[in-house]
């Protein structure tokens, strides 16, 4: 649904680095879903560095669907998801925003679970895959849940008592909760999820964290062997950047 005259209610911000096979098929589901309800939307890309042909197939995607807004955010070279995620958000318009990964692992209609939490006074609502209700299947690999499980007992000790997943990539906010949060967010790596959450209690922020689907995508960006190091350092910084 175009929103070029309209209040946008919710924007879909959408980091991409080589997401040339995911990009076309999250969009269509995104816009089949969100039309369906009649809910004014925009999308912004962030196409961080992409090496592959994303950006090829989301130009060609926006020529083949002319009244959806669908925004391409391109930079160059590759900065990390931290960095895509903060300037896609502070460019966001919508009453809502929506933090999604290119794989779709938490389908769109969970947005609705998050959106919800909001509207009952939360300032972000948080996608969990350790917080548990019926029908919120979670799939992955043993190896993926048991990296998870490590790096957020470290999570937890550090920064963040009582966040049960501060990795999931499906987080909403408030248009004025994501402006101030990612204005004052630094870190460029997947640790920046936790950084946000951080600043997110320092600020006075209500979290909700919410269960949703989730299901591994196939092509997972993260190194499950290194990239728990490099996130456990970042943890480290986190209280020294915002002293």
């Amino acid at each position: 649904m175009s929103s070029l005259s309209q209040e946008i209610t919710l924007s879909v911000v959408i980091p991409a680095y080589n997401e040339e096979k995911n990009i076309p098929e999250a969009l269509r589901r995104i816009s089949a879903y969100l039309d369906l309800k009649k809910t004014v939307w925009e999308a912004l890309v962030v196409n961080d560095g992409s090496k592959d042909r994303t950006q090829d197939v989301l130009l060609k995607y926006i020529q083949e669907h002319p009244g959806q807004s669908v925004h391409i955010l391109r930079f160059d070279p590759n900065h990390g998801k931290g960095f895509a995620a903060r300037q896609g958000m502070l460019a966001a318009k919508g009453r809502y925003v929506l933090l999604t990964d290119a794989d779709m692992s938490s389908p769109i209609k969970e947005s609705d679970k998050l959106i919800t939490a909001i509207d009952r006074g939360a300032d972000m609502a948080i996608g969990s895959r350790a917080v548990r209700a019926p029908g919120c299947d979670v799939r992955q690999s043993f190896k993926r849940r048991l990296s998870g499980r490590i790096f957020n007992l470290f999570v937890q000790k550090i920064v963040l008592p009582g966040i049960h997943d501060s990795q999931c990539g499906f987080k909403c906010f408030t248009n004025g909760a994501a402006k101030k949060l990612f204005s004052a967010q630094k870190l460029d790596g997947f640790a920046f999820d936790v950084e946000t959450l951080y600043l997110a209690r320092s600020f006075g922020y209500k979290i909700s964290e919410v269960p949703v689907m989730w299901s591994e995508g196939a092509a997972s960006k993260i190194n499950l062997f290194r990239d728990p190091f490099l996130m456990v350092g970042d943890l480290l910084r986190i209280k020294k950047l915002h002293a």
